[in-house]
């Protein structure tokens, strides 16, 4: 089996993800999207990594995504937000849903997301709107401070389980 981990990483959340799923899929290659090949044809199965922007998959995901054809995909995250919350689940839908038109003929196996620590940058810019668009909330400060937490060892250890699950079939 040849298989492919693609991520994209603005902190090194998703990286640390990506590296743990990549250490149990066998004949794995690991490559940030911007080295990514444009075809992934030779690849059985193909894990895409991205941090949640603005409910997406951050831009240069989305971009490399808009080429893949004929593949076998499983999903993987990182994002401020609570994992099971109606918002994650929104942005799984939405990350699946750039590789499943009809014409490209791929295959979603599935989506799984886990915290990430938020890049000091985008706080700055959520600062700045807070009161009209991400009120600093105390619930909102306490998910931010969770965040910060992720992803940690039992994050990596479910991401693990999540593409293990696929490539067992």
């Amino acid at each position: 089996m040849k298989t492919l981990v693609v991520y994209s990483s603005r902190t090194g959340n998703t990286k640390k993800v990506a590296q743990a799923m990549a250490g149990v899929m066998p004949g794995c290659e690991l490559l940030p999207v911007e080295e990514a090949p444009s075809s992934v044809d030779q690849y059985d199965v193909v894990a895409v990594g991205y941090w949640v922007d603005r409910g997406m998959p951050d831009a240069a995901t989305r971009a490399w995504l808009e080429g893949v054809r004929n593949a076998r995909l499983a999903f993987f995250g990182t994002l401020g937000a609570w994992p099971d919350s109606d918002h994650a689940r929104e942005c799984m839908a939405r990350g699946e849903a750039l590789a499943l038109e009809p014409a490209r003929g791929n295959v979603v196996l599935g989506s799984w997301l886990c915290q990430g620590r938020v890049d000091p940058k985008v706080l700055e810019i959520m600062a700045r709107m807070a009161g009209d668009v991400h009120p600093m909330t105390e619930e909102r400060k306490a998910r931010i401070a969770e965040a910060a937490r992720h992803p940690d060892d039992e994050d990596c250890r479910r991401a693990q389980a999540f593409i293990r699950r696929f490539l067992e079939r």
